[in-house]
């Protein structure tokens, strides 16, 4: 496998984001509320992350690596005076090797959308909340690296923060409405329980698990995420460097196990 193919899509995206956006400037805000803005889901805040993303001991002889590079632009629209809708896309570019039973693959997984409509105003006790569609589409360039199903239901999330922590949770269910018959059923729970720290210099410290639970097959996949990121400013354009160490509790028998790395870089941009 040529892992060149790999790192190009990401080489051009952030040179492209880069350029497109290295003159704005936002108003004057603190690294640490910036920082406390991309703790949270639903903040009036567009950002673009870009994801690296690597796991191994994958299939039955624990051989086999996944490297996936993912697009995750957040975009808030504003409804009216007191609600917005934030829309979270999360497109995946998948490399896999060495599974076992199944050939090297490099192509587009299936790409996840989830619109959250959210009050402008934490209530009055604090918490900040959204509800709305997640829709996973069966957009995968090749069948192996994704469901070939249309599926879709709700996702919720709740959070607080308090001076300069962050803490909630994240939840969305789907089930699979259209596709392929010839391919399993898809009914899947994905529960994310996240805390974060942000400190007055833009550094933030965070640590979740995203949970998923497979209904027809009856298995769990949970990994605990342990991140550090730093809010800085590249030729006038601010972004966001994070590290993330994953360790895999438990996953489906092909499924990864150990350690893991999740490598990020976020744009902010001025709305």
């Amino acid at each position: 496998m040529n892992k060149s193919k790999l790192f190009t899509p990401l080489v051009k995206v952030s040179l492209g984001l880069s350029l497109a956006f290295s003159s704005n400037v936002f108003a004057e805000e603190s690294a640490e509320a910036l920082a406390k803005k991309l703790s949270n889901p639903v903040a009036a805040l567009i950002s673009i992350p870009v994801k690296y993303n690597y796991d191994e001991n994958i299939g039955v002889d624990d051989k086999g690596s996944r490297s996936t590079i993912t697009i995750q632009p957040v975009i808030p629209f504003d409804i009216n005076e007191e609600w917005n809708i934030i829309s979270r896309t999360i497109i995946p570019i998948v490399s896999q090797e060495k599974i076992t039973g199944l050939p090297d693959e490099d192509g587009l997984g299936d790409v996840l959308t989830t619109n959250w409509f959210s009050p402008k105003l934490p209530s009055a006790s604090g918490w900040i909340w959204g509800v709305g569609p997640v829709i996973s589409l069966p957009t995968a360039s090749e069948d192996i690296l994704g469901t070939e199903k249309l599926s879709m239901g709700p996702s919720a999330l709740a959070l607080k923060q308090e001076g300069q922590i962050t803490y909630g949770f994240l939840a969305h269910h789907l089930m699979d409405v259209a596709g392929e018959d010839d391919r399993g059923d898809v009914s899947s729970t994905f529960l994310q329980p996240f805390f974060a720290y942000a400190t007055k210099t833009g550094m933030s410290f965070s640590f979740n698990t995203e949970s998923t639970y497979d209904h027809e097959a009856e298995e769990w996949s949970i990994p605990i995420n342990a991140k550090v990121s730093q809010v800085t400013k590249v030729g006038g354009q601010l972004m966001q460097f994070g590290a993330n160490l994953r360790y895999w509790v438990e996953s489906p028998d092909m499924g990864p196990e150990g350690f893991g790395i999740t490598l990020d870089m976020v744009f902010l941009i001025p709305n």
